[in-house]
This record gives structure tokens, C-alpha cells and sequence, in this order.
């Protein structure tokens, strides 16, 4: 019985971890830069993932846009 129970906790430990990986992969939290100029309201804070890249902006706004290709990327 407990070879069936290491089964279970191994199984699960490793659709938390695909789980993870699919939702790590989709976030375009991968790399973040802010700008905070004289004013408060002019705070923007990008972030740039594998798909798309974003700018927030303290107003409340968010654009997205989507890489067309794989070449758009940095080499950084």
C-alpha cells in the first residue's frame, strides 16, 4: 500500500509541475523594466514574455502586443 501511495504523490507532484510549466510559459512576466518619470501618473511598468510583450500603465491601461515572429526577440 504505500508503493500505491508514492505512485499517487509522484503522479501528482508531476501535473503540479507541468501545470506549472504550461502557466510559466503563457505569463509574459518574464522580464520587467519600470519607468517612473517627475510625475506619478506617467509610471509605466513593461514586461516583455515569449509571445507578447506589455506596458501598464499607472492610469490603469494595458497594452499588449504580440510578436509576429521568434526573430522579433532580443538577444539579451
Amino acid at each position: 500500500m504505500a508503493n500505491k501511495g508514492l505512485q499517487i504523490l509522484g503522479f501528482a507532484l508531476a501535473l503540479l509541475g507541468v501545470i506549472g510549466l504550461i502557466v510559466g510559459t503563457i505569463l509574459p512576466q518574464w522580464k520587467m523594466s519600470a519607468f517612473v518619470g517627475s510625475n506619478i501618473i506617467t509610471a509605466v511598468s513593461m514586461y516583455e514574455g515569449l509571445w507578447m510583450s506589455c506596458a501598464f500603465q499607472s492610469t490603469g491601461q494595458i497594452q499588449c502586443k504580440v510578436y509576429d515572429s521568434m526573430l522579433q526577440l532580443n538577444s539579451k
